[in-house]
């Protein structure tokens, strides 16, 4: 049936598709098996439709490939719409029968394509601005243009540009502080029985949950002792709409917001779709619930106007046009985990994407002449007037620590993925004294410097029209300026190497380099990340320290002076300081309070250098090299427990807090739990609550730990995962803590699954993002997806998409510096046993989503030691068996005979106890 839709295909481009298990070219009507030395020729010679390119280039093993990528041509005419970026996925969205093997999908391309090139012709909510974009990519020699430039009449009248024609925020009346009021347990209870409706199956764990996390909305009754509850609710138990029904309650009657925190995107989305129950008319949704992230996931209007005008060359201005197409039509800006689709900016090998947002902290603020359109500004000011904030860790500890809404602070939290809190607080409250720091430093102060493009701009011009009218100011500016030439600069890298430091600051990183060579590296270290302690520093490195302290505080002392001079201007009132004025430079102190605290956190670092220990952080030394390319170097500084800070800064000035997860004692008990949290921290003992997974695991799962197949020999391991896999017909999340073995066992897998018509998708090794991949793989229950820690608890993939979890040994923590301090100072083996057991109930956890799913967990280890065995959920079977056994196991329980993903029994009882260690 493809063949035939070929045949009448009018378009003067053959389509060229290439899988593992073969590549296909379709021209003329016909479609034809082709060798990649011949796809590859004509493609280098002829325009060819392809389906991402990159994904395409790699498997023909030919990366420059370029053509008609239809994924580009879909961002154009369907912009803020999202595929998944598979011929299915695009079937899909052009409402097309799909190709029914991989040889068909050349000419199924060509009929999806003249799909989308109809566009035009029909009702299309995307028209405006798609002529006056055409027109640019021309200019730019897009390939798609001569298709789509004479299917686009030219409009009437001209085409409003996207900076005229996007909405302007309005500024709102402070929000009063939220009123003081009680919430009854039965009020949520009520509540939560309107947002599951009429008819919903009975949950007496939800009822007892929401009725549990209300005390978090208590009022406070000591200042610094918040409501904090710690509520473990097993998958299944319905946690969201549990936290939403007293946080959209209380919301409602006091009068405030209630921040949800997350650690993954996709958890964000998945909030921001559950709040339509809350809200059903999506405007006013729109109103009372907003999804916040940093700054630098948002498109920043200024860089993008920047790059639209010659700012950036080649494919990146194309980027730059298509991203241009999609902000005209997005809810928020969002490029990170919003509706820009997230293989588009993957497509131009991430090519200028960085360049859209602001990643420095160089926003100008009212100074920008989009300022009043912006989507940081926009959705910052949306939240405060919103009874649902879905924020994420990071962003919640970043505003309390260094915010600028510091009138509008939250006072309710709910931490869901609680799990992390630790995790975050580890990252956001580090120090970090390296190359790549120090240059970034130099630039948000210099600016462009000699060779350099783009609209970026130094401290000096974002500052000018203060620097004019304040003397103390401009003389602060200067200061800095000539301070900061002693920071790192480019090509530090290589001077170092050659053993030609520049400066204070290379001549310590140089000293860094020295004494990790010299202590860390071992046999079988080559090309791997080097780190040792920052223990009896060498006398190279103690003499660096005192020229690089000095330099670094002869740069810290103007910032703050220049920062005491805007407030000054702000005392002052001159009469240009009108409102966007005086916002301007309130964002330039909180930035320059950024910048004079990393500064300072710097110099306490050195100051350990020859000095004495500080029992609160673990300091460290480290070359951060990738397949032996050295990409950083410096010193590190983490607290040995991240949570003082985080109770510090986030939890007691909050009134109320409920830290929730599936797995939030996984590991241990409550002491854990509240250890790692920041419970220890606070005046007042948290609140705990428990609510058990609803689900039969016992006859939804098992457990197999094969026995004879050897720990890090990549054959063996490719074997086990090649057969576990056929074994499933796919359906299977692989999962490895060292992304060489992932490599080389996708390697060696890939093509003999795709004969078998099962496609094995890879984090860190196909070009194209985690979130992608992970679309891909819910989509196709054929398809499989290795990949390494962000996947263990951040995959959420119901059904029969995800069967069979493999993992490939025990997951033991890497043995870094700042392992060793925790371990050493939380009790030893038992603090890596914790860690372990979380990693396998979590692991665990992405198998058995909802009551109808069926699946195995196998662990491909004989070292497993039986007391971790407790992380899985009691009751599940539990075999030592050999890799024949366990493949005969997974094919006999997922065997589509036995129904398995779909709401039947394995066809084989579970038994509740470990057969005997072999």
């Amino acid at each position: 049936m493809v063949a035939d839709i070929a045949k009448v295909s009018s378009l003067p481009h053959p389509a060229l598709h290439a899988s593992h298990s073969g590549v296909w070219l379709s021209t003329g009507g016909q479609t034809r098996a082709v060798s990649r030395g011949e796809a590859i020729g004509l493609a280098a010679e002829t325009p060819v439709i392809l389906l991402n390119a990159p994904l395409i280039g790699q498997r023909l093993g030919y990366a420059e490939l370029s053509g008609l990528d239809i994924l580009e041509l879909f961002a154009f005419l369907r912009p803020a719409r999202f595929a998944v970026p598979t011929p299915h996925g695009l079937a899909r969205a052009c409402n097309l029968p799909p190709p029914e093997s991989d040889a068909d999908v050349a000419a199924f391309l060509l009929r999806a394509t003249e799909t989308l090139l109809a566009t035009p012709d029909g009702a299309w909510p995307e028209r405006e601005g798609a002529w006056t974009a055409a027109q640019s990519l021309a200019r730019l020699r897009w390939p798609w243009t001569p298709l789509i430039g004479p299917r686009l009449t030219r409009p009437d009248r001209h085409e409003r540009w996207l900076f005229t024609a996007l909405p302007e925020w309005e500024e709102d009346a402070p929000r009063p502080a939220p009123r003081t009021i009680d919430l009854p347990p039965a009020d949520a209870e009520d509540r939560l029985r309107h947002l599951t409706g009429e008819g919903a199956e009975e949950r007496p764990g939800q009822r007892a949950y929401a009725a549990a996390v209300t005390a978090a909305f208590a009022p406070r009754v000591v200042r610094d002792a918040p409501n904090m509850v710690l509520a473990e609710a097993g998958t299944g138990i319905g946690k969201t709409l549990g936290y939403l029904a007293p946080a959209s309650l209380w919301a409602e009657r006091a009068g405030g917001a209630v921040w949800i925190s997350t650690y993954t995107k996709a958890l964000q989305r998945q909030l921001n779709a559950e709040t339509a129950r809350l809200f059903a008319d999506p405007v006013l949704r729109k109103e009372r619930v907003v999804t916040r992230k940093g700054r630098e996931n948002y498109l920043c209007l200024l860089n993008l106007e920047d790059a639209l005008q010659g700012g950036f060359a080649g494919r990146a201005a194309v980027l730059a046009q298509l991203v241009a197409r999609w902000a005209a039509y997005s809810s928020d800006g969002d490029m990170v985990g919003g509706d820009l689709p997230g293989w588009l900016t993957t497509l131009f090998r991430r090519n200028g994407s960085a360049a859209l947002t602001d990643r420095r902290g160089e926003c100008v603020y009212a100074g920008c002449p989009h300022y009043r359109k912006c989507f940081i500004e926009r959705a910052a000011r949306a939240s405060v007037q919103a009874d649902i904030v879905i924020a994420n860790h990071a962003l919640v500890m970043v505003n309390a620590a260094r915010g600028r809404e510091t009138q509008t602070r939250p006072t309710r939290y709910v931490f869901d993925e609680g799990h992390h809190l630790f995790d975050a607080a580890d990252s956001m409250f580090a120090t970090a004294l390296t190359g790549s720091e120090t240059i970034e430093l130099r630039r948000w102060i210099l600016g462009p410097e000699a060779g350099s493009r783009g609209r970026r701009r130094g401290l000096a011009a974002r500052l000018s029209d203060v620097a004019s009218y304040d003397e103390g100011g401009n003389r602060a500016i200067g200061d800095a300026v000539q301070a900061a030439q002693a920071l790192a600069s480019d090509g530090w890298l290589g001077r170092l190497a050659e053993g030609q430091p520049f400066g204070p600051i290379e001549t310590l990183l140089a000293a860094v380099r020295g004494l990790a060579f010299a202590r860390a590296e071992q046999p079988g270290d080559a090309g791997y990340g080097l780190e040792t302690e920052l223990a009896d520093p060498s006398p190279e490195l103690i003499d660096a320290a005192g020229p690089a302290a000095q330099a670094l505080d002869a740069l810290l002392r103007p910032l703050v002076s220049l920062g005491q001079r805007l407030e000054a201007v702000l005392q002052e009132a001159p009469d240009w300081l009108d409102g966007p004025a005086r916002a301007r430079v309130e964002g330039a102190i909180a930035s320059l309070g950024w910048r004079a605290e990393t500064l300072a956190a710097w110099l306490s670092l050195l100051a350990r250098i020859g000095g004495p220990v500080d029992p609160d952080f673990v300091d460290w030394l480290a070359v951060d090299r990738v397949e032996g390319r050295e990409y950083d170097i410096g010193l590190h500084r983490h607290w040995l427990d991240p949570t003082r800070p985080f109770a510090e800064i986030v939890l007691k000035p909050a009134h109320g807090a409920v830290v929730t997860s599936a797995t939030l004692r996984a590991g241990g008990e409550w002491d854990v739990a509240d250890a790692r949290s920041g419970a220890p921290h606070l005046a007042r003992a948290p609140a705990h609550f428990v609510a058990h997974s609803p689900f039969d695991y016992p006859a939804s799962a098992e457990v197999l730990i094969v026995t004879d197949v050897k720990r890090g020999d990549i054959p063996q391991l490719a074997n086990a995962y090649a057969r576990l896999i056929a074994a499933a017909r796919g359906g299977t999340l692989g999962l490895f803590t060292a992304i060489r073995r992932l490599r080389g066992v996708h390697g060696r897998i890939a093509d003999r699954l795709a004969r078998e018509g099962l496609a094995l998708h890879a984090q860190h090794v196909d070009p194209i993002d985690t979130g992608t991949l992970v679309d891909i793989f819910r989509d196709d229950p054929a398809a499989s997806l290795l990949g390494t820690d962000a996947l263990r608890d951040g995959v959420d993939v119901p059904g029969s998409s995800l069967r069979l979890v493999v993992m490939e040994g025990v997951p033991w923590p890497k043995p870094t510096v700042l392992h060793a301090a925790r371990k050493l100072a939380g009790g030893g083996s038992a603090y890596d046993d914790r860690i372990v057991r979380a990693r396998l109930a979590q692991a665990f956890g992405r198998l058995i989503r909802r009551a109808d799913d069926r699946g195995a967990f196998v662990l491909l280890s004989a070292a497993m030691p039986s007391r971790l065995l407790d992380a899985f959920p009691p009751g599940v079977a539990i075999s030592r068996v050999t890799l024949d056994e366990a493949v005969a196991r997974v094919a006999e329980r997922l065997s589509s005979d036995a129904g398995i993903g779909h709401g039947q029994a394995a066809s084989r009882p579970a038994t509740a106890t470990e057969t005997p260690d072999r």
